[in-house]
């Protein structure tokens, strides 16, 4: 199914229903954003010649025109591109570049260096949604019903990955894949409906714009914060303006929201459930989150290579884990969503039983057709027909799946595997730990050795610490260093940057 149908299936249901908001203003209705839809969807075609297949980066941050230009490009049979705002110029001009884009949507000051960077005599349209040739498309001549035959396998959605071992990679989503993405969500996150409102409050050029699709296809609301972000007592005051609304939250977006708490009133009547996801979530931030907001705590594991979707945790399992003190569900994330098949395989590819580690490989209709342009690639990312993730995890006699780590990221120290994730948690507990990394540094005797890089509320030494995972885990796995930083440095969704604490704890001779 073409989102394009699904979209016009969802005006003639909703049309009088609220679709699109910033901030407490009017909405505009299903039918009004329709209107706008299309006309934006007849300027691409005639007025800028796009063609389909054509593919149109947006290098915006949230806005209304950023929803708008979502559903006009697949109105015209277009491809999206979507483009982390913070990004440096030179880095949004490479892909630009590699996806041969033949449209960029900007918002202001950015037009102009992005013109700079990407000054290579391609036949490359900018256009700035802030302009009047933008606010006469939307209101100019409207395109008719897409003729679409079997546009399922049209491509919708290409995003390059993070790039943290090279060059960023082009995923390509097809419509199919979001239109299964979307059935997952209903099915195994949240069942929402007409009077339900998604608030934008992570980068919509990432998972909160994906989750956009199941809401406009169950008719709910999509709202976006008058910041264009996340800001936590605008979020808080949203969330009592609206009712059964929810977000998309990286975990370090809600541990600024437990803090926001303490000085707000955490009851927030209006909120249905925080969607977590894009980074490990511990174990005592959970519960903490739990305690603050209620049983309005979901969790999903995803890749941008199956989007939003391998597994999951619905809101009152985690309530009724953290009500039980079960743990070790809470250390998981989650059961294999509804269309979705994971095995655990060794380095032979073959399927490991229940309990032993190995990587995670995914089956489902939601994988990606490959990466653009890349079929090497693709055809290791694929092998055998599934999804080879580059995580390490294990399945437990539950059928829960408990992620270890990034294979790249396990620590080999003495010939033995140490999963950062696990000493993470433990030295999470202590009460005087806000934030912790665990990282392997080169070891002239073992190989590797741990090092803990640790963001503390208030000062405490490594005794306390070593004490703390000698009571929890076996000695080889203590850190054998710890470093104490203000902050982690993160990218723009909230993932820690390990390859970035390396590089400092290599090169620079910092503290213990």
């Amino acid at each position: 199914m073409h989102l394009s149908r699904l979209f016009q299936r969802s005006v003639r249901m909703f049309g009088a229903r609220p679709a699109l908001a910033q901030g407490k203003a009017p909405a505009l209705t299903y039918l009004e954003l329709d209107r706008r839809v299309r006309a934006l969807a007849h300027w691409l075609q005639a007025g800028l010649g796009l063609r389909p297949g054509d593919r149109v980066a947006l290098a915006m941050k949230n806005s209304v025109e950023y929803a708008e230009a979502m559903l006009a490009i697949w109105h015209a049979r277009l491809c999206a591109v979507p483009i982390n705002c913070k990004l440096h110029p030179t880095e949004t001009a490479y892909v630009l570049e590699d996806s041969q884009a033949r449209l960029c949507l900007v918002q202001g000051d950015g037009a102009d260096e992005l013109r700079q960077a990407s000054a290579r005599g391609r036949d490359l349209q900018i256009v700035d949604v802030g302009s009047q040739q933008w606010l006469s498309a939307g209101v100019g001549t409207p395109a008719p019903d897409a003729t679409v035959i079997d546009g399922g396998h049209e491509l919708a959605w290409l995003f390059y990955t993070s790039g943290t071992t090279g060059k960023p990679k082009g995923v390509k989503l097809s419509h199919a894949n979001l239109v299964a993405m979307a059935m997952n969500f209903q099915c195994d996150m949240l069942a929402i409906d007409e009077t339900d409102v998604l608030i934008h409050a992570a980068p919509m050029s990432h998972g909160s714009g994906l989750y956009g699709v199941p809401y406009w296809m169950r008719g709910g609301l999509q709202l976006v914060p008058d910041s264009g972000g996340f800001d936590e007592s605008e979020l808080f005051s949203l969330l009592g303006h609206y009712e059964r609304a929810s977000f998309f939250a990286a975990p370090t977006m809600i541990t600024r929201m437990l803090q926001h708490a303490g000085n707000a009133d955490p009851a927030l009547p209006g909120l249905r459930c925080i969607f977590a996801g894009g980074a490990p979530f511990y174990v005592e931030d959970i519960k903490a989150a739990v305690r603050c907001f209620g049983p309005r705590i979901a969790q999903m594991y995803g890749q941008g290579e199956t989007p939003m979707t391998i597994s999951a945790l619905p809101a009152h399992v985690i309530g009724q884990a953290v009500a039980l003190r079960d743990d070790d569900l809470l250390a998981s994330v989650g059961y294999a969503q509804t269309s979705v098949d994971i095995d655990i395989v060794d380095e032979q590819g073959r399927p490991l039983p229940p309990g032993e580690v190995g990587e995670v490989t995914v089956r489902s209709p939601t994988v990606m057709q490959g990466y653009w342009r890349n079929d090497e690639a693709s055809a290791q990312a694929l092998a055998g027909g599934a999804l080879q993730t580059g995580d390490v995890g294990l399945i437990d006699d539950r059928g829960l799946l408990h992620l270890k780590d990034r294979s790249k990221d396990v620590i080999i120290s003495g010939g033995t595997n140490i999963y950062p994730r696990e000493v993470e948690e433990v030295l999470l507990r202590h009460p005087r730990v806000r934030e912790v990394s665990v990282i392997g540094a080169p070891d002239p005797e073992w190989g590797e050795s741990v090092v803990a890089v640790v963001v503390a509320l208030e000062p405490v030494g490594a005794d306390e610490l070593n004490a703390l995972c000698l009571a929890c885990m076996a000695r080889f796995k203590r850190p054998k260093r710890y470093v104490f930083m203000d902050s982690l440095p993160k990218n723009a969704t909230g993932k820690v940057l390990k390859g970035e604490l390396k590089k400092r704890c290599a090169v620079e001779p910092m503290p213990s």
